[in-house]
């Protein structure tokens, strides 16, 4: 065993790239490093693979600290938890990467194979949780904290909210689970707790005998040709907004009359191109739009939009209320069924 005289009476090795060990038992060591540093490392076996675990420097860890934080290391040994984890889950809990914010970050983070959309999406739900506990240990957050804000939303009248905020909350759960963060999902517990939630459909013009004044008074808005161009290819071709406004000139080929392009929502799964027929109509509206954006990458390129360098979201859902169809039509809304 060691003693304080004999530690401080020790030599650094010289020429020696690996440092000299002492032995104070127990599977505790202090290596001497040429550079005249020391260090106090405890050896051990876990789920059998051999381990080290770092104690401290000496003199800054005495004698006495380093065989008491040995003590403490093999206790955890004894109870089945590595010393090594341990430690580094108490100082990611000192910087905070314990936390339900921490965590939710990293999750979305991951989530690289997700649509913008998607992403903002969840960043947008994921808010209200972290505003209500994003501070606090994740293994710290009860049922009933989750399901306080989701019924803070129900009292708005938001219940298709509530029922967002519980499931994107229960994948991060999950995910700090599947890290080794948590050990149970506080969201599973909620079943019930919640007000039943009916999805409703997108506001849309289904009436055969109704849909001809909506062709009509798209035909004869004052908007700009892009916002015209976009509504009527919606109205065509019964694709996702999302994916109607980012189409790009490359994907289109007006000698088979055809637009391919890989849906995000599948580009990073499936890879599987969607082929999109375009009809005579399809084709014309096309041609209107090429002299004006054709040299750009973008059918529906907008100067004023210099982040995404397409026209907005909003511009064709304004265009609807201005034409009179608002509550009545959405432009997701062409993809319903008439009757």
């Amino acid at each position: 065993m060691l003693t304080d005289s004999l530690i401080r009476k020790v030599k650094p090795p010289v020429d020696k790239k690996a440092p000299d060990r002492y032995n104070d038992g127990n599977g505790l060591y202090l290596h001497v490093f040429s550079s005249g540093g020391k260090r106090w490392i405890m050896d051990y076996r876990f789920e059998g693979k051999r381990k080290s675990y770092s104690i401290g420097t000496y003199p800054d860890v005495s004698l006495a600290q380093a065989r008491l934080k040995r003590d403490e290391a093999r206790k955890l040994l004894s109870e089945g938890v590595d010393p090594s984890k341990a430690k580094r889950e108490q100082k990611d809990i000192a910087d905070g990467k314990h936390t339900f914010r921490f965590i939710a970050e990293e999750w979305k983070a991951r989530r690289d194979d997700q649509s913008e959309s998607t992403r903002r999406s969840d960043k947008r739900v994921l808010q209200f949780a972290i505003d209500a506990f994003g501070d606090k240990p994740i293994d710290q957050i009860t049922p009933a904290m989750v399901v306080a804000v989701c019924q803070k939303e129900e009292q708005r009248g938001n219940n298709e909210q509530a029922h967002r905020i519980k499931i994107k909350c229960a994948q991060v759960f999950r995910y700090a689970i599947i890290t080794d963060r948590l050990q149970h999902n506080p969201a599973a517990d909620l079943r019930g707790a919640l007000k039943t939630y009916v999805p409703e459909h997108q506001p849309a013009v289904t009436d055969i005998k109704r849909l001809p004044a909506l062709l009509e008074a798209m035909d004869n808005d004052t908007g700009t040709l892009a916002t015209k161009c976009v509504l009527k290819l919606a109205s065509l071709l019964f694709v996702r907004h999302g994916e109607l406004r980012y189409a790009r000139w490359a994907d289109i080929d007006f000698e088979t009359a055809e637009w391919r392009y890989t849906p995000p929502k599948t580009q990073n799964k499936t890879q599987v191109a969607l082929i999109v027929p375009l009809a005579r109509q399809a084709v014309e509206i096309l041609k209107q739009l090429q002299p004006l954006t054709g040299k750009y990458e973008y059918v529906f390129h907008s100067h004023q939009a210099w982040k995404k360098g397409v026209i907005s979201d909003g511009a064709a859902t304004k265009a609807l209320h201005r034409m009179g169809f608002k509550g009545e039509q959405v432009v997701h809304g062409f993809r319903a069924k008439c009757i």
